[in-house]
């Protein structure tokens, strides 16, 4: 029985690998593209017929990824159970067949799971808006729906008068998103949790799990069905091209913003960061210092969080207000920033075990909602 080869396949949701060569327990790969896009980064397949057999993995032609500096010193994700993902012995080659990520990992039952990432599923999605919205004082609503038909989840709640708007999964592969939004939605709705009580208090929130459900659904990294990469579409979105951020953006208009988290993930930087809105046309030293401020409160409530590492500021006037954080600062006003949480591991705390994972993700997201707190009371 040993002696046959295993099996791979990804036809499941999030599902994206394609297989070249089999022998054995070894396997040739490689990473099929967003769909009418040149990106690709992500990854998710499973391996039957396994068990107790040493499986050498090689996923190959990676010098031409989206992001191939994300490819040092990471790591792939593994499950054998698909509820607790670990971190498998992995390591980089630029050299070898166009670049090759060769991943070693025996496993103990007869089926594994290896992803770029924890996945978060659309079924789980489901699960999470549905547990939400029976939470005492949520409303649900539809913003709109995907180009495959998917629905847009606004998850709302909240007395106060401060426009608060948190949203996940412009680009659906970063998955430590949702989730963050898991984590941040569980704090939320939390009846014994004081700073939730407080915050709906003063806040009306406006919560979008997954802004990009068929992406997700696809085995995308970065863009939706129709090759868009949504967090590009802001400036000008369109019903043919971008029905999801044309139903969000048309959402906030209606009922304003003054604080806007957009929660995504960074393939190359071991960190957590967030990336604000230097350089847009109206910035200013007092606009700029409602940013400060929050990044410093959250870098001392939680040593997940860091200033050291991150993108590099745009000169003056030079934004792109095609993207979110900087076309929803100049549109309301507003403190918006970008959290970016890593692929890789936090290179001031690492996790030998699971690198950064869902598990961290869902805490960082109720770091987050604690520090909103005590910047919008001082």
């Amino acid at each position: 029985m040993t002696s046959l080869p295993i099996m791979i396949d990804a036809a499941f949701d999030s599902g994206n690998i394609e297989v070249l060569a089999i022998d054995g327990t070894c396997a040739r790969l490689a990473i099929r593209k967003d769909n009418l896009s040149d990106f690709y980064q992500w990854f998710h397949f499973r391996v039957a017929g396994a068990r107790g057999r040493e499986l050498e993995l090689k996923i190959t032609g990676l010098n031409a990824s989206a992001y191939p500096d994300g490819w040092t010193d990471y790591r792939a994700v593994v499950s054998e159970d698909r509820e607790y993902w670990g971190r498998a012995e992995t390591a980089f080659d630029t050299h070898e067949d166009g670049g090759t990520l060769t991943i070693r990992y025996r496993p103990q039952g007869d089926l594994a799971w290896f992803a770029y990432f924890t996945p978060f599923s659309w079924e789980r999605h489901q699960d999470l808006v549905a547990q939400t919205a029976l939470a005492d004082g949520v409303e649900h609503r539809v913003l709109g729906h995907s180009l495959d038909g998917r629905s847009i989840d606004c998850l709302e709640m909240g007395e106060g008068p401060r426009q608060v708007w948190l949203m996940a999964r412009q680009h659906p592969g970063e998955s430590m998103a949702e989730w963050w939004m898991e984590g941040a939605l569980d704090r939320l709705t939390d009846p014994a949790d004081p700073v939730a009580r407080k915050l709906r208090r003063l806040c009306r929130f406006h919560v979008v799990p997954n802004a990009n459900p068929d992406g997700s659904v696809r085995g995308h990294l970065r863009t939706n069905a129709a090759g868009a990469n949504l967090n590009r579409e802001w400036e000008s979105p369109t019903a043919e091209r971008s029905p999801e951020v044309l139903a969000i953006r048309s959402a906030m208009d209606a009922n304003g913003a003054e604080f806007v988290m957009d929660v995504h993930g960074d393939e190359a930087i071991p960190a957590v960061f967030l990336a604000g809105y230097e350089g847009i046309p109206s910035w200013s030293d007092a606009r700029q210092a409602g940013f400060d401020r929050y990044a410093a409160i959250l870098q001392r409530r939680t040593p997940d969080f860091q200033t050291r590492l991150g993108y590099a500021v745009a000169s003056p006037g030079k934004a792109n207000m095609t993207m979110a954080t900087n076309q929803l600062a100049e549109r309301f006003g507003a403190v918006t920033m970008t959290l970016e949480m890593p692929f890789k591991d936090n290179i001031d705390l690492p996790c030998a075990a699971q690198g950064w994972s869902g598990e961290r993700s869902a805490q960082m997201g109720r770091d987050c909602l604690g520090a909103l707190l005590e910047w919008l009371e001082s």
